[in-house]
């Protein structure tokens, strides 16, 4: 009986342990959708005040400008006003000077008539002469000409009502607020010493002319967003990242017709953990750039053309290795540019065992034996891209392998718009493989990334 009760004992508390972990569990989980609304509310709310702000800005020094500009208009037409009025007085006011004077004339004539007129007849002769002499001297015939009301100005202002009908049309279309930007980031991948940032719209209405993708690095207050990219793409890879440090991104769009960009989308952290991909320094006749991801061919020498190779094996299946020519020299079909196995030393071209490669003449050379298909011929600009998979392993067996099994790896060259696809046999089961270039003239400038 006891054996019974307790067994059921076990059973209980069993249970009761099971529940009190699902409880813990579901508490845990509840208390993280707690955090994802907290965070959720501080998006809203803290986007929402910039916003506001963004707005109380934006319109404060619209308004100071527009005062301003009026301001300006009205005194330039205030001071048209009073060109044209002192212009239009100063005649006026000489011709006002002129027919004073002759009242003033008149006025002395007069008197003096009178005066000849009442003195006695002794003096009256000398005094009547001198007056009819004086009047035939002033001209009493002749009289200033004083402008008709017609021919003098009349000052007026024209204002066009339509000036506040065009500005409330165009402000009440100012601005606009959305609740969600039109494009959003949709995948960030790691490269090596890079990432790859792929975007996507989300409000279909938007017709997106442009894309602006920027990035920083996450967690320095005083780094600013820079710009990555800017153009119609929806994809972009950014280079010379360092590793295992997160950097944020960001992207808009720029709607056909419109000057403004849209607003951002939410940063998106991204990071990558693959060492960027390096030349090998101390190879003769190539200069490396700092980061040594670009390598110049600057000695040439017609009987020796080493191989430079990466400085380590960071090539792994499944990536895309890309080769950019930023300056090319003359071509010669011993040029290779591709993958190994192994760094050989003394090698001068990757045209051998174990590698595959395309001269810049465009032939593929597959452990060493050139195919039949070719690509276009590599001048300045191109890019040329290599992608592979393993395919099988066979024999199956280990000990096999160890003894020099081979292993098939699918190989996907690309260059131009032409790409060409094979099989390479390699003696080794590989998880990581080097790269490499030769050229036999000076003057080849290659970035690998």
């Amino acid at each position: 009986m006891k054996t019974a009760m307790s067994a059921e004992v076990d059973v209980l508390l069993q249970e009761a342990k099971e529940s009190i972990e699902a409880a813990q569990n579901y508490r845990s989980e509840l208390q993280q959708r707690l955090h994802g609304l907290n965070q959720a509310r501080k998006q809203v709310r803290g986007s929402s005040g910039q916003a506001r702000e963004v707005l109380r800005r934006h319109f404060a020094e619209l308004q100071a400008a527009a005062t301003r500009l009026l301001t300006e208009r009205l005194t330039t037409l205030l001071a048209e006003v009073d060109a044209i009025e002192a212009d239009s007085v100063k005649p006026l006011d000489d011709c006002q000077s002129l027919i004073e004077h002759g009242v003033g004339q008149a006025d002395e004539l007069l008197r003096e008539g009178e005066a000849a007129l009442r003195c006695g007849l002794g003096e009256k002769e000398d005094k009547l002469g001198s007056f009819t002499k004086k009047a035939m001297h002033i001209q009493l015939d002749s009289l200033p000409e004083v402008p008709a009301l017609v021919d003098v100005p009349s000052v007026s202002a024209q204002l066009d009502d339509s000036l506040l009908g065009l500005l409330r049309d165009r402000v009440s279309r100012h601005g606009s607020v959305s609740s969600h930007p039109p494009v959003q980031i949709e995948e960030l991948q790691e490269r090596p010493g890079s990432i790859l940032v792929r975007w996507c719209k989300v409000d279909e209405d938007f017709a997106a002319a442009d894309y602006r993708l920027q990035y920083r690095r996450s967690g320095s207050g005083g780094s600013q967003y820079e710009d990555g990219y800017i153009g119609r793409d929806s994809e972009f890879l950014v280079l010379h990242l360092d590793p295992h440090t997160d950097y944020l991104f960001r992207v808009c769009a720029r709607g056909e017709g419109r000057t403004e960009w849209s607003p951002w989308s939410i940063p998106q952290t991204g990071y990558t953990t693959l060492a960027p991909h390096e030349w090998c320094p101390g190879t003769e006749g190539y200069i490396l750039s700092s980061r040594r991801n670009i390598a110049l061919r600057n000695d040439s020498s017609q009987s020796r053309c080493p191989v430079l190779y990466s400085k380590a094996p960071t090539y792994f299946c499944g990536q895309t290795l890309t080769f950019k020519i930023t300056a090319a020299g003359q071509i010669d079909r011993r040029d290779s540019l591709g993958v190994c196995v192994d760094s050989q030393k003394g090698a001068e071209s990757l045209q051998r065992d174990q590698a595959v490669c395309i001269s810049t003449n465009g032939a593929v050379f597959v452990n060493g034996k050139e195919m039949t298909n070719q690509l276009p011929a590599i001048t300045v600009g191109s890019a040329v891209t290599f992608d592979m998979e393993v395919v099988n392993l066979f024999p199956i067996s280990n000990n096999n392998l160890s003894e020099g099994g081979n292993f098939k790896l699918r190989v996907t060259i690309g260059s131009g718009n032409r790409e060409v696809v094979f099989d390479w046999l390699v003696d080794q089961a590989v998880d990581c493989l080097f790269f490499g270039c030769s050229f036999v003239h000076s003057g080849w400038k290659v970035l690998v990334f």
